[in-house]
């Protein structure tokens, strides 16, 4: 039986570089970055070279990288400490937001009293732009629209540079959730002007339970966790110096070979969409998925035509193949609860099929493809 991973949408397999950098690092660099001492010192600079180096691929200022455990922290403390502290009392945002950024906005209706709009979807998922425009000029609230520059779930892109226009235009801060981006795709804040950015190394082939958020240093936040003076007072808490030099290789491997792995994994999506469209008649891709110009190319999201019965067992059956990929609908694996991203997209008989959704990276294979297309071809005939 073969083992074949194509959930790299959840996370990454992590470079051997970057474990060798973070065993060094484990090994001999075992300071606290807190401490004056050379031990510490030494720390303290793998911080901030990790810091400058994040910055400059951005275009960004190394005072507007705050170092976090990841994307849903990032997203946590922007969203909460723009509400506390930036006299915001209307969030725009969309239904299909990553539950970090949903449940989020949720709780702070219930704690602060804010508006919550969601902005209208196009039938591929796509946010409705003019009715965003709409929501921005409604009234003289101050507002903070915040959606996600790649969908994690359909791969749908964001064009964060009207999203960033609009919002320039009507005085409202915007906060996007890049982490299925960043790594993935150029940024160039000072081109696109956006005041919140999360991020997670274990997106772009980096260790778990790091990642950084992007704070425009105009921004008066102030700090949601106290009890030192880590990243310049805004988050206190002894670094894991370990996985900030991981998360540093990572990234700047990503960007390095950006080029050359884009090209790949991209010519290995399109074959995956070629080889499944011939073997199974009547698939369908959701969202804008099988465009490469309007969606990710690390990942496709497809719905297979078999019944809501028989697909309940389509995860369980691909895991006994050593089949790793991530489910998309209510009517597999018996779970009460579907994809809150279909529910708004799909008609109602296509969410009673099977969704499954199947992300790539630069360590998968054509052989992989064909393997798990033909486990496909086989359950939905049989």
């Amino acid at each position: 039986m073969k083992s074949v991973y194509f959930d790299s949408a959840a996370t990454t397999r992590v470079r051997p570089e970057v474990i060798k950098a973070m065993q060094d690092v484990l090994e001999h660099q075992y300071g606290n970055p807190s401490s004056t001492h050379a031990f510490g010192r030494a720390s303290k600079s793998i911080i901030e070279t990790t810091r400058k180096t994040i910055a400059k691929e951005l275009h960004a200022s190394p005072q507007e990288i705050i170092f976090t455990s990841g994307g849903t922290e990032a997203d946590n403390m922007i969203l909460r400490c723009a509400v506390r502290d930036a006299n915001v009392t209307t969030i725009i945002t969309s239904p299909i937001e990553h539950h970090a950024v949903l449940h989020t906005v949720e709780e702070l209706r219930n704690e602060y009293d804010v508006t919550v709009e969601y902005v209208k979807l196009q039938a591929c998922g796509t946010p409705d732009y003019d009715d965003l425009e709409r929501l921005l000029t409604a009234n003289d609230e101050r507002k903070l629209v915040s959606l996600m520059h790649v969908n994690n779930e359909v791969g749908n892109i964001l064009d964060i540079d009207k999203v960033s226009s609009l919002c320039k235009a009507n005085n409202a801060l915007l906060h996007s959730d890049t982490v299925q981006s960043i790594g993935h795709y150029k940024w160039n804040v000072e081109e696109t002007p956006i005041d919140f950015m999360t991020a997670a190394a274990h997106k772009f082939h980096g260790p778990k339970g790091v990642g950084f958020a992007y704070i425009k240093k105009n921004n008066t936040l102030k700090p949601l966790i106290f009890g030192g003076s880590q990243e310049r007072g805004f988050r206190a808490g002894t670094e894991p110096v370990h996985n900030i030099k991981g998360l540093e290789t990572a990234f700047v491997l990503a960007y390095e070979n950006l080029d050359e792995e884009k090209h790949y994994v991209e010519a290995l999506k399109d074959y995956f969409k070629t080889q499944i469209t011939k073997a199974i008649p009547g698939v369908k891709f959701n969202g804008n998925c099988s465009d490469n110009t309007k969606s990710t190319y690390t990942l496709l999201n497809v719905c297979l035509p078999m019944s809501a019965e028989k697909a309940l067992t389509l995860q369980f059956q691909l895991d006994l193949k050593g089949i790793a990929c991530s489910k998309g609908s209510a009517c597999q694996s018996g779970s009460g609860k579907g994809s809150h991203v279909l529910e708004h997209i799909l008609s109602e008989e296509d969410q009673q099929k099977p969704s499954i959704r199947f992300s790539f990276c630069k360590y998968n294979t054509k052989d992989e493809v064909d393997y798990v297309v033909g486990v496909l071809k086989e359950f939905v005939e049989k």
